[in-house]
């Protein structure tokens, strides 16, 4: 079985959660057709208030529907788009790609891998005890992230559940995902 889009969500406004639609219109450069994280500079509050002048390199949060069976197992039900996610997948290892990746999202969209979503704790509030569920770290010390990617719209498109995903990997050397 390929790599799918199982669910889109958007909303206007700066909330946690998004709602669910028939269909998400990406626009190159600028993210998600009336989303609140939509633009060319930074939308995200918290990054707003450092410096409004930043790339948006947060433009399509993603996030695998495979983390929502794994947090289920633990006690924590979570459906499409509750996480504030733009595009929820299956089949693909999101957290696993380099920076740099497209993903070609349906029949015309692409979108370009940016880095790891780094949630903070409006996750808690949400759910308690959801944040360290999707944020801890290894035997080894290193902290895992599995909140989702993070991406910004090379090609626009209209994208729909149900629609396929095709990966394709830059150029080596990968460069590991990191926080935007």
């Amino acid at each position: 079985m390929g790599s799918s889009i199982t669910a889109v969500s958007s909303s206007g406004s700066h909330g946690f959660s998004k709602m669910g639609r028939d269909s998400l219109t990406l626009l190159a450069g600028l993210g998600v057709e009336g989303d609140a994280h939509m633009g060319r500079t930074v939308k995200h509050r918290s990054r707003v208030a450092r410096d409004p002048s930043q790339p948006n390199l947060r433009q399509v949060h993603l996030i695998h529907s495979e983390l929502f069976a794994e947090l289920a197992a633990v006690g924590h039900r979570v459906l499409p788009g509750e996480l504030g996610e733009n595009v929820t997948t299956s089949g693909i290892d999101l957290l696993d790609l380099p920076t740099g990746t497209l993903l070609h999202l349906g029949d015309q969209a692409v979108v370009e891998v940016t880095g790891l979503r780094n949630p903070c704790t409006q996750i808690d509030d949400y759910q308690e005890g959801l944040l360290r569920r999707v944020v801890h770290r290894s035997e080894h010390g290193m902290i895992i992230r599995k909140a989702g990617v993070m991406s910004i719209v090379h090609i626009g498109g209209v994208i729909r559940p149900g629609d396929a995903i095709e990966v394709v990997l830059p150029q080596q050397p990968y460069r590991p995902l990191q926080p935007v």
